[in-house]
């Protein structure tokens, strides 16, 4: 009844700021991995005043290990990852006693103040230890944001059909995409280099915002306010069900002839119809009994319970990104051509006059988010082709 009776999404507006949303959590990421060369070349010459031609020579530079001795790729591609673990983790905790509101709105909020920060750096001139400290600890703190965010926003997509979630997915595509087209116009445009960092850092400010506002409006939506309320008063209605039946002395539920039990009478019939309107079945239907009278309620769901259910699948998306993300950008960005005469180098020479594409093979920063796209739509198209997830 629940199902039948919800209200529609007009304008697919919650589908949309899902959309922004999933863009959201991995635009920042993006466009601080494609300004690598920008902190490449701070650690090289320890000042942002260079004008942009003499970029090339920090370029140079870089390639006889001026900065190798703070292994920047490596420090990045850990510093990155360990918190993305580790408070992936911890969300699934978190969720217990931090509400989602505040967990998300927290982490969007901290992401911001962290690329501000990012930015304003640009304009100081520091220590390349200093700056190569910073630099890490936002590292670290950016991932840890977003880790949260990302477990926060998919546990309320869970409560939404799965059309949302796939478009959740396209957005975070389209973020990398995002991110690789301001790489080709910086290199395009020969800007100078606190400029392309500037628009680097800036940028993922505004769509940070962009994202805080979207999230804001969602619970004024008709469709995601029915959606998030059923789940969470299913959840709080489990719980009071599992509380009372404990409590229940054996007496208080009898086992009737036809095989099923009737409702106890510390319930009382609103329980009974508040069941009914989130979609759960009234203990009439689903209550179980014992021979000697007892009812007995399914446990609660467990973190070790569902790990012990998803095993096989999340030991396979882990050694998927075990081996994706040690790759990218930790080894592709180091990647060069060995032919100084092949079309690749003189490419290469030629987008180093913009700046920051001094050292980055292109191809690396802007093949990979367009098929992280074209890999959610295909599963979108097949989901509704009604392809089974196997597959």
């Amino acid at each position: 009844m629940a199902h039948q009776d919800a209200p529609k999404d007009p304008f697919h507006a919650v589908g949309i700021i899902f959309f922004v949303l999933g863009m959201g959590t991995l635009l920042p990421w993006n466009f601080f991995i494609t300004a690598i060369p920008y902190f490449q070349s701070r650690l090289a010459t320890g000042n942002c005043s260079l004008p942009a031609q003499d970029w090339n020579e920090t370029g140079r530079s870089l390639e006889l290990g001026s900065c190798n001795n703070f292994n920047f790729n490596n420090w990045l591609t850990l510093l990155s990852q360990l918190p993305l673990l580790l408070f992936t983790l911890l969300n699934s905790f978190l969720y217990q006693c931090i509400p989602d509101r505040v967990r998300v709105l927290s982490s969007l909020s901290g992401i911001l103040l962290l690329f501000l920060l990012t930015a304003a750096l640009v304009k100081m001139d520091m220590s390349p230890q200093t700056f190569f400290s910073i630099t890490m600890a936002s590292v670290w703190f950016i991932n840890s944001f977003c880790a949260v965010l990302q477990g926060s926003l998919f546990g309320q997509l869970g409560a939404l059909p799965q059309r949302y979630t796939t478009l959740f997915l396209s957005g975070q595509g389209m973020a990398g995409t995002f991110a690789a087209s301001a790489m080709l116009l910086s290199m395009a445009s020969e800007a100078d280099a606190q400029t392309s960092a500037l628009s680097y850092f800036i940028t993922p400010c505004i769509g940070t915002l962009i994202s805080i506002i979207c999230y804001l409006l969602l619970p004024h939506m008709e469709f995601a306010r029915h959606c998030l309320l059923a789940k969470k008063r299913r959840m709080e209605l489990s719980c009071e069900l599992e509380t009372k039946a404990g409590l229940l002395p054996p007496e208080s539920s009898a086992v009737v002839s036809n095989g099923l039990r009737e409702v106890p009478h510390s319930l009382g019939n609103g329980t009974v119809a508040a069941l009914e309107e989130v979609g759960l079945e009234s203990p009439l239907k689903t209550g179980h009994s014992l021979e000697n009278g007892e009812s007995r309620t399914p446990p609660a769901p467990t973190v070790l319970g569902v790990l012990r259910k998803i095993w096989l699948m999340a030991f396979c998306i882990v050694l998927v990104f075990t081996v994706t993300l040690s790759v990218f950008p930790a080894i592709t960005a180091s990647v060069t051509s060995t032919s100084h005469s092949s079309p690749w180098s003189k490419c290469g020479a030629g987008w180093s006059r913009g700046g920051l594409g001094a050292r980055t093979p292109g191809f690396s920063f802007q093949l990979c988010p367009p098929c992280v796209w074209e890999g959610n739509s295909i599963l979108a198209l097949c989901l509704g082709e009604g392809v089974s997830p196997a597959l």
